[in-house]
């Protein structure tokens, strides 16, 4: 099979259809297969990628997009070739996994300038196709997941592209992730523990946290960013006698001084980010990379990245922000964040059926206005759904991006608009504002 654009663009709907994905279909048997030895088998098959590079494993309920893209920015800017991958994508599949910056001697320790050919890129669709069409009878032999699928197809990316160090998030939980076939990372993180897919994880915080901290490997550093009193006894049980085990919030990392300076030019603008930066810089810390160029990575970090969805501004009047921000953990951040603006806003918001709506409802803002939506894929909980369960005046418009022209309609100059409750509302209402 020859590649074009429209062999490539037929070859990722045919997975997409073969292999259902959890973005869209959710944790149904064919999206989620949980276990390692599928993804070891490929990994085997594929030559060992997973081997071929350092790495920054980073699990958590909220904050590991955030985290990861920090790091990968913080890195690239050091002058580091820095890999990453995350999940899921907003507006195209090779968001997930990318490749930034030029390639510096191993011991360098972040001091050589960055080449000015560096090419920041998503992983270019000609790699896809030939890898992906090459592996297929393989993959359809042993019944690899669409998640073992990407992940395999990144680790094997960072290998043949030479990378210095890739940053690693996992899809769900840590334990039996994809990507926990990773040996030997250079540093474990776990961001936050929160209530979410408890039907996988486990109806604790305890239980989560111990999914998560399947992460930890012998004799490697593992940095806890936010913990809780139910949360820091697992991990310490986890790590004992395992590996160095670092709780963020204890620290008092470089630049951390500074912070007051650092976070409001920060392009990631949410208040949540002061937590996120505290545990980027002990990341840094721990791993040995000390440079003050990790701060211009650090705030220009959406930009360098691209990275969309995190308390993204996309219009100034009206204030539009999009937040993926999808769970009660999060989204109590975000809505106390808007109320203390003190300023006339209005709510699109759409959930997955899946997420506990019950949980959320307590924390919306009373004094918002209301526009209930839902994206245009099976697992959306439909916006009359919403609707019923809500106590005061608002409206249902199922289509997301017609509940946000009603939202730009109705807002005057001081209003600020909040797109969010999934990220599928946020992929579907950001081509408006491009």
């Amino acid at each position: 099979m020859v590649f074009s654009e429209d062999s490539y663009s037929a070859l990722l709907e045919d997975i997409f259809r073969r292999f259902p994905s959890v973005q869209n279909n959710g944790f149904t048997e064919g999206a989620y297969k949980p276990g390692l030895d599928r993804m070891r088998a490929f990994d085997s098959y594929l030559g060992y990628p997973s081997r071929q590079f350092k790495a920054i494993h980073i699990a958590g309920t909220n904050g590991k997009g955030s985290v990861a893209n920090l790091l990968a920015s913080a890195l690239t800017s050091c002058g580091f070739k820095t890999g990453l991958f995350t999940s899921p994508h907003i507006l195209d599949f090779r968001e997930r996994i990318r490749s930034f910056g030029t390639a510096v001697p191993q011991d360098d320790n972040c001091h050589s300038e960055r080449s000015e050919e560096s090419i920041d890129s998503l992983i270019p669709r000609e790699y896809v196709f030939k890898q992906l069409t090459s592996w297929m009878p393989w993959i359809e032999e042993n019944g690899l997941s669409f998640f073992e699928i990407t992940t395999g197809l990144a680790f094997k990316f960072f290998a043949d592209s030479g990378v210095d160090i890739a940053v690693i998030e996992t899809g769900l939980g840590g334990r039996l992730d994809s990507t926990n076939i990773l040996e030997k990372p250079a540093l474990t993180i776990v961001t936050s523990i929160g209530y979410d897919h408890m039907a996988l994880l486990g109806d604790t915080l305890e239980k989560i946290a111990a999914e998560k901290a399947g992460i930890f490997k012998p004799g490697v550093p593992a940095l806890i960013g936010e913990a809780t009193d139910e949360t820091r006894k697992v991990f310490e049980e986890k790590a004992s006698g395992l590996c160095p085990l670092f709780f963020a919030e204890g620290m008092t990392p470089p630049f951390w001084g500074r912070r007051e300076e650092i976070l409001p030019a920060m392009d990631l603008g949410a208040e949540i980010q002061r937590k996120n930066l505290r545990t980027v810089l002990a990341a840094l810390d721990i791993i040995g990379i000390k440079d003050e160029k990790v701060l211009d990575g650090i705030i220009h970090a959406a930009r360098n990245m691209d990275f969309h969805g995190r308390w993204e501004r996309l219009r100034k009047e009206p204030l539009v922000i999009a937040d993926i921000g999808h769970n009660a953990h999060a989204l109590r951040h975000n809505f106390a964040q808007l109320e203390a603006m003190n300023r006339p806003l209005i709510i699109v918001y759409g959930i997955m059926a899946d997420k506990d709506l019950d949980a959320i409802i307590p924390i919306m803002p009373r004094n918002a206005r209301y526009i209930f939506t839902a994206p245009a894929i099976p697992r959306a909980l439909p916006a009359k759904d919403i609707l019923a369960k809500w106590d005061a005046p608002a409206e249902a418009i199922e289509s997301v991006p017609d509940a946000v022209r009603k939202a730009l309609t109705e807002a005057s100059k001081d209003t600020v608009i909040y797109i969010g409750g999934s990220t599928f509302v946020v992929s579907e209402a950001l081509p408006l504002f491009q």
